[in-house]
């Protein structure tokens, strides 16, 4: 029979009402409950609000481009293209789920409205559109086939602007050597709520790049290479970069791949902050749960000094005393972090189906408070506040060490 065991828990499920301790111990309690929802609450929607911003920039430039080497960093792009063989080998790349052809070409969208600055991304039927599908406010997707279709798909943010709505007509315009106009219906209305990026890119049909730049069918401006893991991004850029960096197009150019973290480190850095926000959140609620727990154990030793007087004069060790507080203790954090666990998962579950709590999306990019459950990680963060929180008492324990038997006797 573990004895100290046996005394620590009748100590803790029999307390009486009138016991000093008693409010120290609910504080303790509630404190843990705090910290750790708070913990999973904050470990959750960062990382839901990663992934929502990572899934978006990808969404519209894809994991991996793959363009020509002599390209420069604006929209305006040399042709590029893949032989079949070479296409088959980078398709064959463990973690590609898709390669797709693109192109962009910069202009000026115009109506009696208003005017600004767009970039016109071609896409073909290997584009992987499930994105913009799933951001489809009204409408439909673009078609893409044999035909060349005048079909756009635009923000929402310039549908407002211009005043736009699904059927209507606009005219953008093109400057190379000459000024050059195209006639588009809007063909759907999409909202991704990354304002950077839907005030910026109108999807069109392909043909009609080729056709601004008087681009051969099978020259483009690049391909998007999509995987089905994100942590698989720069293993596979290096196999990319293996397969093409000897390989050498028609008219003498090379091939140059980037990731998206290389088109927008701006964004990437910016999301890698705040991984210093979450150990800043977790080490403060640690410290304050640390701080309750700790007050809590100091009272209780106190308030049962005759106790422990008593179970030292008959013969208990020091350790024995020790191990029945640091199991009392036990409970209290089992307690607290069953608490925690309910109240911060019914709230991440309630704003993961109901998305309750809304955000100003020209400020955050969402539209409501991003959620993610990340369940490997929860456990990691539940045994660790365990562990910690328990190697935290063993030092206010040693306050029993002091605690003379003779002289708590005597007292009583």
């Amino acid at each position: 029979m573990n004895v100290e065991y046996f005394i620590a828990k009748r100590i803790h499920f029999r307390q009486d009402k009138k016991n000093i301790s008693r409010p120290a111990v609910r504080i303790a309690i509630i404190g843990i409950a705090i910290g750790l929802a708070v913990m999973l609450l904050t470990v959750s929607i960062v990382l839901g609000f990663k992934q929502e911003i990572r899934n978006k920039t990808i969404g519209f430039g894809g994991h991996i481009q793959l363009t020509n080497f002599d390209t420069n960093n604006s929209f305006e792009m040399k042709p590029v293209s893949l032989n079949d063989d070479l296409r088959i080998s980078l398709s064959q790349l463990q973690g590609v789920k898709s390669i797709s052809a693109f192109a962009t070409k910069p202009g000026i969208i115009k109506t009696n409205e208003a005017f600004q600055g767009i970039v016109l991304k071609g896409v073909g039927q290997d584009f992987d559109k499930e994105f913009f599908q799933n951001n489809l406010i009204e409408g439909e997707f673009i078609q893409t086939g044999d035909s060349l279709h005048n079909e756009a798909l635009i923000s929402r943010h310039m549908a407002r602007l211009f005043k736009l709505k699904t059927g209507d007509s606009f005219y953008t315009y093109f400057i190379n050597d000459q000024v050059r106009a195209r006639r588009f219906t809007v063909k759907g209305i999409y909202s991704t709520n990354f304002v950077e990026y839907d005030k910026l890119f109108i999807i069109t049909d392909i043909r009609q790049i080729q056709q601004l730049n008087s681009w051969e069918p099978n020259e483009f401006s690049g391909y998007e290479l999509r995987l089905t893991d994100f942590d698989l991004l720069d293993s596979t850029n290096d196999q990319v970069y293996a397969l093409t960096s000897s390989v050498v197009q028609e008219d003498g150019s090379g091939y140059y791949s980037r990731t998206i973290r290389e088109l927008n480190p701006q964004i990437f850095s910016w999301l890698d902050l705040l991984d210093i926000n979450v150990w800043v959140i977790l080490a403060l609620m640690f410290a304050v749960a640390g701080f309750n727990m700790i007050s809590g154990l100091l009272i209780l030793i106190l308030e049962r000094t005759s106790m422990i007087g008593i179970l030292k004069s008959i013969g208990a060790t020091n350790w024995s005393v020790r191990k029945i507080f640091l199991y009392h203790s036990l409970f209290l954090i089992g307690k607290g972090m069953i608490w925690g666990n309910i109240a911060g998962l019914v709230i991440i579950t309630l704003q993961y189906y109901t998305g309750i709590i809304p955000l100003d999306p020209e400020a955050y990019y969402v539209s409501t408070v991003p959620v993610l459950f990340n369940w490997p990680l929860f456990i990691l963060l539940n045994v660790g506040t365990f562990v910690l929180s328990i190697a935290i008492m063993i030092g206010p324990s040693y306050l029993i060490t002091k605690i003379v038997p003779a002289k708590i006797i005597r007292y009583e």
